[in-house]
């Protein structure tokens, strides 16, 4: 047998997508499965955005465009970016990218050298830390409360500071947690990246997905000093409910962007051509027309919250975003289960219910669940779920 690269064996396969394509499996197969794992919205695509990408088929453009997207789609996202938080760009401080997930891992590829240090807040999104690793670099993880939420505080981000730390990635409103900064905090953790003239990646990608009235601010818009440090990553992925498009992008500084169209243009070049203009039309869009969408999210979010904190041994704090909520079931198992590994496997089977083990996420004894379904699968699934942890 060949031996693969020590770079790829130490990489690990996403868990949230193993267990998303497990629990597809089983239902294909006709089993009454519900699904908690998927990281993605339940809404179909706005009909505009559809027919945008139609429009563009129908005019052939089926070419190839440059690698960095489209003038038209640079032009929505300068102005979403003004828009939104009153930051300029110009068109080589843009890329367009395969999905926020290509975004992330160009940058980290264009700003790591092998052992520097990369400052990620636990619980973190899974693909972080092996990003990181395919780098070779050294993930470092900055802990965060389960009692304040999870949120980041500039303390614990100071406290784990190294010598050969390079890189902090902010990811606000956060996957899994659903925890989200606001303006004072980002302030605070602005203070200790200019201590320790830290870079920055600003996973922004969940940013209009916010409840209770709360609004997410850029770290940049917070404190336009950091501009030259720091690349925001957003996408059209799940404000839009375009998963399946794969649309990101970069704006960040002149030479990060273009070290990462380098990159792109040696290994997928440009995004889809016709998903470009939907592009176009999603980050066009008011915001008005995912208000409905956002309202639903939250419904349920304050449903599940209240569903689980009624399970004997679970507790869940209320996330500020997202579609996700992160119960510690640390009392629940006790005694019963070694991890939560094994916890999500034996409920998949025996009671037909996916959820996402903390593991994965740097953190034991908690599992994710999506509430992005509908509020009948969501309290059927809950009540599967406290029946197998009450015996």
């Amino acid at each position: 047998m060949i031996e693969l690269s020590k770079r790829i064996q130490q990489v690990a396969p996403s868990i949230t997508l193993a267990i998303t394509a497990k629990a597809k499996q089983l239902k294909a197969a006709g089993e009454d499965v519900i699904g908690f794992g998927a990281g993605e919205p339940d809404f179909d695509t706005p009909e505009s955005v559809k027919q945008a990408a139609i429009e563009a088929l129908n005019q052939g453009r089926t070419k190839y465009t440059p690698v960095d997207g489209i003038p038209e789609l640079k032009d929505a996202i300068r102005d979403r970016i003004a828009a939104d938080h009153q930051l300029s760009y110009d068109y080589p401080e843009i890329a367009v990218t395969v999905g926020a997930k290509q975004a992330i891992y160009n940058l980290i590829q264009a700003l790591i050298n092998p052992g520097d240090g990369v400052l990620i807040p636990a619980p973190y999104w899974v693909s972080y830390p092996d990003q990181v690793r395919l780098a070779d670099g050294e993930p470092q993880i900055v802990e965060t409360r389960f009692e304040d939420g999870f949120r980041l505080s500039a303390q614990a981000l100071d406290d784990a500071v190294k010598p050969n730390s390079r890189l902090l990635i902010l990811n606000s409103p956060c996957n899994p947690t659903g925890a989200a900064l606001g303006r004072d905090a980002l302030v605070e953790i602005a203070d200790v990246v200019r201590k320790h003239n830290l870079l920055v990646i600003s996973d922004e990608i969940y940013e209009k997905l916010v409840y209770d009235g709360f609004r997410q601010d850029s770290i940049v818009a917070v404190d336009p000093t950091l501009k030259d440090q720091t690349a925001i990553v957003n996408g059209m992925s799940k404000a839009y409910a375009m998963t399946g498009w794969r649309l990101g992008y970069i704006c960040g500084p002149q030479e990060w962007v273009r070290a990462a169209v380098k990159l792109q243009g040696q290994s997928t070049s440009n995004p889809t051509s016709f998903a470009q203009y939907a592009g176009v039309k999603a980050l066009q869009l008011d915001d008005s027309e995912i208000e409905a969408m956002r309202d639903q999210f939250e419904t349920r979010r304050n449903e599940i919250v209240d569903a689980l904190n009624d399970i004997s041994g679970v507790s869940c704090p209320k996330p500020d975003g997202a579609f996700y909520v992160f119960p510690s079931i640390a009392n629940a198992i006790e005694g019963r289960f070694e991890n939560t590994v094994d916890f999500a496997a034996e409920l998949l089977n025996s009671e037909k219910v996916a959820v996402v083990p903390g593991e994965g996420f740097g953190a034991p004894g908690h599992i994710r669940l999506s509430y992005a379904s509908g509020l009948d699968e969501i309290r059927s699934g809950i009540q599967r779920i406290k029946r197998f942890i009450d015996g």
